[in-house]
């Protein structure tokens, strides 16, 4: 058997070729979910994938789950619809930088908030790559896109630091290079019993590295590992000019619906229902 053969059983087959552009990180990260999947022995039918509008939302079509292609930025709001209605099925929201910070930055505050047991999966390539190359909230300061030709002058969203000051309970941060720590950080997530975010940094050759000049995916997963740091480890010192990598938070905290459920039953019991 080739490596990764068992791993068909998580895709839908029928459905590829995918739509992403050759040396695109979004497929890596596709890989690492299946990758989870299988180590968790995960029920896929009791498993929902939500995406909303870009590049990675695309990826609820290609796994073998129970999927849902919604509005762009609503990812999360559909998420919590699901949960509410069905909390014992496990869900995770698919999205881009974009679709996460950008139209869908204030359900992404709100869903930390509220600490509901959703993993949230933000691939950030610090562009608009579906739609044509533009700025995006998480794209680098002096960094050029298809409406920022002189560079970006505006700061980036810090997409970690952004869920741990909303109150996200799991929030942790990985690259596409980084093939081992990401399956392992999406598990982590997908067992958090509560509102988990990682963040992905995934190469766009076609949009990001042409315009900055970075070369192509293979170049982008080397400029990856050079940018980043582990968060262990390492000093303040060590990690300056470089993007820390790893598990922010992990701690537990009550979860929405267990408090809904709670909720119901004592308004039930008090006869309000």
């Amino acid at each position: 058997m080739r490596q990764g053969e068992h791993l068909r059983a998580y895709l839908r087959e029928e459905a590829m070729p995918n739509v992403w552009c050759p040396g695109c990180g979004h497929g890596n990260v596709m890989g690492a979910v299946t990758r989870a999947f299988d180590h968790m022995q995960l029920d896929l039918d009791e498993t929902v994938v939500i995406g909303g509008i870009g590049c990675a939302s695309r990826m609820p079509f290609f796994l073998n789950t129970n999927a849902m292609h919604t509005t762009h930025g609503r990812a999360l709001t559909f998420a919590t619809g699901v949960k509410l209605a069905r909390p014992e099925l496990t869900v995770l929201a698919i999205m881009g930088d974009g679709d996460a910070l950008s139209i869908g930055g204030n359900h992404l505050i709100h869903a930390c908030r509220r600490n509901i047991d959703v993993t949230a999966l933000v691939l950030n390539n610090g562009i608009y790559g579906m739609t044509g190359g533009q700025l995006a909230p998480s794209t680098p300061q002096s960094f050029r896109s298809t409406t920022s030709s002189f560079g970006s002058i505006e700061s980036p969203f810090d997409t970690v630091g952004l869920a741990l000051a909303a109150g996200a309970t799991y929030v942790a941060r990985a690259t596409t290079f980084d093939f081992e720590e990401m399956p392992q950080m999406i598990e982590a997530a997908i067992r958090h019993p509560g509102f988990a975010l990682v963040e992905i940094l995934s190469q766009c050759p076609t949009y990001f590295g042409r315009l900055n000049k970075l070369g192509d995916g293979r170049a982008l997963l080397d400029y990856e590992k050079d940018h980043t740091a582990p968060l262990e480890g390492v000093t303040r010192q060590e990690l300056a000019g470089q993007l820390p990598i790893g598990v922010f938070r992990e701690e537990i905290r009550p979860e929405y619906t267990r408090q809904y459920a709670a909720l119901c039953d004592r308004a039930r019991r008090d006869g309000h229902a």
